[in-house]
């Protein structure tokens, strides 16, 4: 793959999705509005800077509902939180403000629904992320997590003529599909989600990096370790063929030795990345030789989210 020309081929889409544009700034306008200290639920999305800069503003993160102070206003994550959560924000009397990503809210909606149906849920996803936490917390009773192909066999059903498969948003859907695949197998009246599971924007993202990946001796991924779309994105640059893949979160993070040998370089970003993070990227590599950049188009993403209700403008809420 190597050759004397060194070049980086910059992946379009990337970064920011409409869920995290939405959430990041529902936490910027509620600082706005109600001055600091915003306390927020968990990471307001996985990205390390992110974090670091709306604490720097004035926003609190905290683990649970309980470490704020009653009556004080709260963000809840664009991941979503569970009813139990919701119960006890309302007994603490928080001012919450629900940034949950639509599209999470949609998954939720669909595991109430299949359990009013009395339907077994068998939710694709990862343990101990706080989107699957969420949705599994709709209907802790009939919901059961499956993480991978392997864990299929494992899975118990009460009648199999009635289950339903639900996924966590931020999958590869390779791999998600692999596992639809062997839950299939067992259970041949499984039934689909009433729509994509897996995110616009997650899937956009694997497919501008499967796209360019042929024609890379590395891929640098920028997102965060707790990312899962970030983390997905690393194996699939390596399943589509890449040389090598890393995740970083700054440009400082880039080993030099890495670069040794390496003709074109691959660069992407998680869905909660913000763009300057990648021109950090982008402006190291060209400060040694990787000047020449590609962009790789595949996709054209035009979706907007409106912001949580009760940041919302007076006139656009009452609509």
């Amino acid at each position: 793959m190597s050759g004397t020309a060194k070049q980086v081929l910059l992946a379009k889409p990337r970064g920011y999705c409409a869920g995290v544009d939405r959430a990041v700034e529902a936490v910027e306008q509620a600082l706005d509005k109600y001055g600091a200290p915003v306390y927020v639920r968990k990471e307001i999305v996985h990205n390390k800077h992110v974090v670091e800069t709306l604490r720097d503003r004035g926003a609190i993160f905290v683990e649970e509902a309980s470490e704020v102070p009653e009556g004080a206003h709260v963000v809840f994550s664009a991941h979503g939180v569970s009813p139990a959560v919701r119960e006890e924000a309302k007994g603490r009397q928080l001012q919450t403000i629900d940034a949950t990503c639509p599209l999470v809210t949609k998954v939720h909606h669909e595991a109430k629904r299949f359990a009013r149906e009395d339907y077994d849920i068998l939710l694709v996803g990862h343990a101990g992320h706080e989107e699957v936490e969420g949705t599994a917390g709709e209907a802790p009773e009939h919901i059961q997590l499956v993480e991978s192909a392997a864990d299929v066999d494992k899975v118990t059903v009460r009648d199999p003529d009635k289950v339903i498969w639900l996924s966590q948003t931020t999958l590869s859907v390779d791999e998600t599909m692999e596992t639809v695949r062997a839950l299939r197998e067992r259970f041949p009246k499984l039934q689909d989600p009433p729509s994509d599971d897996i995110c616009y924007a997650t899937q956009n993202r694997q497919v501008a990096v499967k796209t360019m990946a042929p024609r890379c001796d590395l891929v640098l991924v920028v997102g965060s370790r707790n990312s899962s779309n970030s983390v997905r994105l690393v194996e699939v640059a390596l399943g589509a063929g890449a040389g090598a893949s890393y995740l970083i979160d700054y440009a400082k993070e880039i080993d030099a030795s890495w670069l040794e040998g390496v003709g074109t370089i691959g660069v992407t970003s998680g869905a909660s990345v913000p763009e300057v993070l990648v021109r950090g990227v982008v402006e190291h590599l060209a400060e040694r030789g990787f000047g020449s950049v590609e962009e790789v188009d595949t996709a054209e993403e035009t979706l907007v989210f409106s912001l949580p209700r009760e940041l919302r403008p007076a006139r656009a809420a009452a609509r």
